[in-house]
């Protein structure tokens, strides 16, 4: 409602003045010059009158703007009779922010889409009936009927045989993904198939798309360090247009020409270039499943020159399956698992609830278990209907049963073996896996062509672990075995080097989010409290978004810099030429329109931005994970 008032005033103002302008140009060419005189004057006035209300609010903030220089020509040009060269400033100021919040318009229409397409009501089962309810009337473990072309309005599990969703108005994939039974599924997400069941897994304001909604209204509210920047950079462009339009008239002796000297140097293309194009770069990155947080960590992402990447469910899948599981003596191996899963229903370590997944998923019944114990980073020991079971690392299974550690083959990078002992002897070994993300290394290699300067591995597993999972990729350090401070530590301590980008998906990473320049969650799958943490979410869960992120980042940056430079370099130069006599007031005023609207062209470059010379339609490289 306020940015549609804000619109609504300043195209009344635009109206205004342009009908203020060609009406006294009517009258001026027909032979009523004293007319068009007071036509002028009264188009001017009410714009100026909003400029020096947003003068003094800005005033008062503490905030000192180019809005100066645009009040001080008109307010000269009035003066000194000059009223046509101030009804063209006028319209050029009210035009000038009227493109600029068409510009911002454009740039935010991506998305204003994900905010109007917030669910309002779901269809839920109910005593073998179906109904129509609130939102907030849904919780954990409802059965939902989604129909066709409708939008999934929160988390859940696919509880029919199979589903196809449209992803793309939060991540740009341009096909539909096919979901089985049991698969996630995203809320905003579209229903692009037949009708489907989808069991919720959130309640509806703790998911995905209630997340991002919050996320984009927080951006959509922020500002830039660049724009701030520009906003002290407006002080010194200021004195120096003051200066040379006093010195012109001080040299000369002619008002007229200091006049001219203030109109080329109103609105400035510092105010206009900055914030069009790094509000263009958030809708952008947006498209390709990169939600930035505001204009500000926008910024920052394009001075990275540091990552550190967590491993589990970051660098690599974070969810281990279960490879093989080897028997040492007669027990079946279904029996193995159940032992195993049984007992790790009271850690919540990753690997442990991988595997009570995976005994889940073969319907396996698991009894509670009794008299747990769990040394973190090394196992569990309990008891299962009475019988006591260890599970955990091969040495210290191995250390309790009063066996030697067993020569298991060599496990392939992203493996790790869990043992299993079952009354005091050793049962049998769970091979499971967690690979690396694919694309992980383009990943990391494109980084360092981009201006990353040192990537690094901060995990708390065990080193070991580590440097077999990123055998082959370009790291420069891991570091190993880290507590949560530690991490912060980590981050806090490569600041020496320049910017720092943290990337992780769980609470144990949320600190170090929070502490890095820029933190990057992984939104699609991880902590809540990793996301509240983070400046940018990743929509996907795919880590290799991070690289076009910074890409679309850094390019957004350096279209706003080229715009600053070039619109200030041509507004100077008309300045000169303003004080050396060769503009009149009428011709600057001109001049500077044709800048601003060519500068404000340009920021909307930010749009067109192709990461890597690809797009979303392409599917080789931006196909979600399914």
């Amino acid at each position: 409602m306020e940015h549609a008032a804000t619109d609504r005033l300043k195209t009344l103002l635009l109206v205004i003045a342009l009908g203020g302008l060609v009406a006294g140009l009517g009258l001026h060419f027909n032979g009523r010059a004293d007319l068009a005189q007071s036509v002028w004057f009264a188009g001017v006035v009410p714009v100026l009158a909003a400029l020096v209300a947003e003068i003094l609010r800005s005033l008062s903030r503490g905030e000192v703007g180019l809005d100066i220089v645009a009040a001080l020509s008109m307010t000269a040009a009035l003066t000194f009779g000059e009223t046509l060269a101030a009804a063209v400033v006028a319209v050029m100021y009210s035009g000038g922010t009227f493109l600029e919040s068409f510009a911002e318009g454009r740039a935010r229409a991506e998305m204003r889409d994900l905010l109007s397409r917030v669910p309002r009501t779901a269809t839920r089962h109910r005593n073998g009936g179906l109904e129509e309810v609130p939102l907030d009337d849904l919780a954990p473990g409802d059965r939902l009927l989604i129909r066709q072309g409708d939008v999934l309005p929160v988390d859940g599990r696919i509880a029919s045989a199979t589903a196809f969703v449209d992803t793309s108005a939060l991540t740009g994939e341009s096909l539909p993904l096919r979901l089985a039974r049991g698969d996630e599924a995203m809320s905003g997400s579209t229903n692009a198939g037949e009708a489907f069941d989808l069991e919720a897994t959130h309640e509806a304001k703790d998911s995905t798309y209630a997340g991002i909604v919050r996320l984009v209204e927080e951006a959509q509210a922020s500002k830039a360090p660049m724009a701030r920047l520009a906003d002290r950079w407006s002080l010194g462009f200021l004195a120096v247009t003051v200066a040379i339009a006093f010195a012109a008239w001080w040299f000369t002796g002619d008002p007229i020409r200091a006049v001219a000297v203030l109109v080329v140097a109103t609105p400035c293309p510092l105010i206009l270039a900055v914030p069009v194009a790094l509000v263009a770069g958030l809708s952008r990155a947006a498209h390709f499943g990169v939600l930035v947080k505001g204009a500000g960590p926008l910024e920052a992402m394009a001075r990275i020159r540091t990552l550190i990447l967590d491993k589990t469910g970051t660098l690599t899948d974070g969810r281990p399956q279960i490879v093989s599981i080897d028997s040492l003596g007669d027990m079946p191996a279904d029996d193995i698992l159940r032992f195993a899963a049984a007992l790790d229903q009271a850690s919540k370590h990753p690997v442990a609830q991988a595997i009570v997944a995976a005994a889940r998923d073969r319907r396996l019944t698991l009894p509670v278990p009794e008299d747990v114990a769990e040394i973190p980073g090394e196992g569990v020991i309990g008891f299962i209907d009475g019988r006591p079971v260890i599970v955990g690392g091969d040495g210290f299974v191995a250390g309790r049963v009063g066996r030697v550690q067993s020569d298991h083959p060599e496990l392939a990078a992203g493996s790790v073996m869990v043992a299993v002992a079952v009354d005091g002897r050793m049962a049998g070994y769970l091979v499971m896996s967690d690979p690396l993300r694919e694309g992980s290394a383009d990943m990391l290699a494109g980084l360092r062509r981009q201006g990353v300067e040192r990537i690094l591995l901060a995990t708390g597993d065990r080193i070991e672990v580590a440097e077999r999972v990123t055998q082959g990729l370009l790291l420069d350090g891991i570091r190993a075995g880290l507590t949560p401070d530690e991490k912060v530590l980590l981050v806090l301590t490569e600041h020496k080097h320049g910017p720092v980008m943290m990337v992780g998906d769980g609470v144990n990473d949320a600190p170090a989010l929070a502490a890095a320049d820029v933190g990057v969650a992984m939104g699609a799958r991880g902590a809540a409290a990793s996301a509240e943490a983070a400046d940018v979410v990743l929509l996907v869960d795919r880590v290799d978004r991070v690289a076009p992120g910074i890409e679309i980042a850094r390019r957004s940056r350096r279209i706003a810099l080229e715009s600053v430079v070039v619109g200030i370099g041509l507004s100077v130069l008309g300045m000169i030429a303003a004080a050396l006599g060769y503009l009149t007031p009428v011709q600057g005023a001109l001049l500077q329109e044709v800048i601003d609207v060519a500068v404000i062209l340009n920021a909307l470059r930010a749009l067109r931005i192709a990461p890597g010379g690809v797009t979303s339609d392409d599917p080789a490289r931006f196909a979600a994970a399914t």
